[in-house]
């Protein structure tokens, strides 16, 4: 799925856990390990957007969660450890011009998000 969005910077909201690393890889494996095919969607990141990891990993997972993410090149801004387990909600409202500022993409565990952002200038 193409996705097309504004050049405006950018806030990206992302899942860890299945969704960057393989889920609760860090538990089985004793490490965790990005998915493949990762790479496409974090390059889509512009320097000038912000990203956001949220995780249900609890606080004491800190130290080994951003040592893998520098370790592997990983840029963030935040990480909001303990969350829920359940759904993640975003609300955003839509600009006068009518563009749209929230978008919600779900990806199957452990498969890499495939969608392809596209910037329109005109937006």
């Amino acid at each position: 799925m193409e996705i097309e969005m504004s050049a405006l910077p950018k806030t990206w909201i992302l899942d860890l856990d299945g969704t960057i690393v393989r889920h609760n890889g860090y538990k089985v494996d004793g490490t965790d390990s990005l998915l493949e095919g990762v790479d496409s969607l974090l390059s889509q990141i512009k320097e000038n957007d912000m990203v956001v990891f949220i995780t249900s990993r609890k606080r004491e997972c800190k130290e080994m969660t951003e040592h893998f993410l520098d370790e592997h090149g990983i840029r963030y801004d935040y990480i909001i450890y303990g969350a829920p387990y359940g759904e993640r909600i975003l609300v955003n409202d839509r600009k006068p011009s009518g563009l749209k500022m929230a978008y919600a993409i779900n990806t199957n565990r452990d498969e890499a998000c495939a969608d392809k952002i596209e910037e329109n200038p005109a937006l």
